[in-house]
């Protein structure tokens, strides 16, 4: 069992930088690819960005991909979302989840139904 608390959320006018953390308890952290989520409202839940075990791999959705970085400190049992050059569209709740999938695959670990354990989520709001 994993949980999973992410913070860092806010409100943030359009150009500006956030940094969501997503800490998991449980001592096996480096065992889950990691990834990131979000859900703006009247949309569904759409894949963010994802992180191997080791950190070695990493993937984004083309809308995020130059603009925001996953990074994972296993010895910290966090992971990380860096985002840059927010955009009023960036506007949703982000959640962070846990895999215990193996075998590392874009299409594998974009899925929401490739994660096992999610956080509550946290409120990034991007002002015009």
């Amino acid at each position: 069992q994993v949980q999973l608390v992410e913070s860092g959320g806010g409100l943030v006018q359009a150009g500006g930088s956030l940094r969501l953390s997503c800490a998991a308890s449980g001592r096996t952290f480096s065992s889950y690819a990691m990834g990131w989520f979000r859900q703006a409202p009247g949309k569904e839940r759409e894949f963010i960005a994802a992180i191997s075990w080791g950190g070695s791999s990493t993937y984004y959705t083309d809308s995020v991909k130059g603009r925001f970085t996953i990074s994972r400190d296993n010895a910290k049992n966090t992971v990380y979302l860096q985002m840059n050059s927010l955009k009023p569209e960036d506007t949703a709740v982000y959640y962070c989840a846990a895999s215990r999938g193996r075998g590392w695959s874009h299409n594998l670990f974009s899925s929401s139904n490739t994660y096992d354990y999610w956080g509550q989520g946290t409120q990034v709001t991007v002002s015009s």
